[in-house]
């Protein structure tokens, strides 16, 4: 369980499609194959059939194509938040590189040394960033500094440390008793998957939407961040009132950032969050 509330926490989510460069070179397809055709044989080559053609592949077969964190910062009592998704620009070549995206999340970790928090963040956010940093050359000298003593800061390959809390190991079953983010989330009135889900990703970048992926995943961290914060209200950390102080900061910075060029899909977020704490507030009185 949550130890304490730190002065920094980046609640994130990463995502990601099967990468056509490691389905050429693992699977010997030519290279003038459509990437739409190199994923298919990847998935094949993973075990796709007629109930499941889309299945979950290897971490370290797969492209990271957008990172987004929902970042709390508290000063002299006073807690901040901002939401961060890279990358912001989705018509910048060199933004939307893979090397670019994990290379700043990491360095961001390395220099701010922020809690992360994640859902199966341990098994397959954070091992993906890892996995394809080293495939791809990355840097990420700070965020792998480990201290020679637990008190002497964070240690982001410890598991179950405070440096790093991933949902699902908190609150997780075994096999079908492991409850989703979006199980969790929607009965605790809080929005969980909205018009898009995890499966969908690849095809919307062969589309070349990445801009709706990057807003897919803006709401995943966005819903990862208030489950964090009802698990920490959940162990003691937050007072109710302090709480629903808490969660009236995130419908603040929705409200402003719903404004902004690009994040206009933050209305319907905000929209569902409404409906859903409609339907499940007068229910849990009783």
């Amino acid at each position: 369980m949550i130890k304490k509330v730190p002065a920094r926490v980046w609640a994130f989510d990463c995502e990601w499609i099967p990468d056509p460069l490691a389905g050429r070179l693992l699977y010997d397809v030519p290279g003038d194959a459509a990437p739409a055709d190199v994923m298919r044989r990847m998935w094949d080559e993973g075990g796709a059939n007629e109930a499941d053609p889309t299945p979950y592949l290897k971490t370290a077969l797969c492209r990271v194509v957008s990172v987004a964190a929902v970042e709390r910062r508290e000063q002299r009592g006073e807690a901040t938040l901002a939401l961060h998704s890279i990358p912001r620009d989705v018509d910048d070549p060199k933004e939307i590189a893979e090397a670019t995206v994990i290379g700043r999340f990491l360095q961001g970790i390395g220099d701010r040394r922020p809690q992360i928090v994640g859902y199966n963040s341990m098994n397959a956010d954070l091992k993906i960033l890892i996995q394809r940093g080293v495939i791809l050359g990355v840097r990420a000298a700070g965020f792998c500094d480990r201290p020679d003593k637990p008190w002497e800061g964070y240690d982001y390959f410890a598991r179950h440390a405070e440096a790093h809390i991933d949902l699902k190991d908190v609150w997780s079953g075994f096999g079908k008793g492991t409850p989703s983010l979006h199980e969790m989330a929607v009965q605790s009135g809080i929005p969980g998957k909205l018009d898009v889900d995890g499966d969908a990703v690849a095809s919307l970048w062969l589309d070349g939407n990445l801009r709706k992926i990057v807003q897919y995943n803006e709401c995943d961290a966005l819903t990862t961040y208030l489950m964090w914060l009802r698990l920490a209200h959940f162990a003691g950390h937050f007072t109710a009132e302090a709480y629903a102080h808490e969660q009236g900061l995130v419908r603040t910075l929705i409200e402003t950032e719903k404004g902004t060029a690009g994040r206009e899909h933050l209305e319907n977020y905000l929209a569902e969050w409404d409906r859903l704490r409609a339907l499940v507030e007068p229910e849990r009185v009783h």
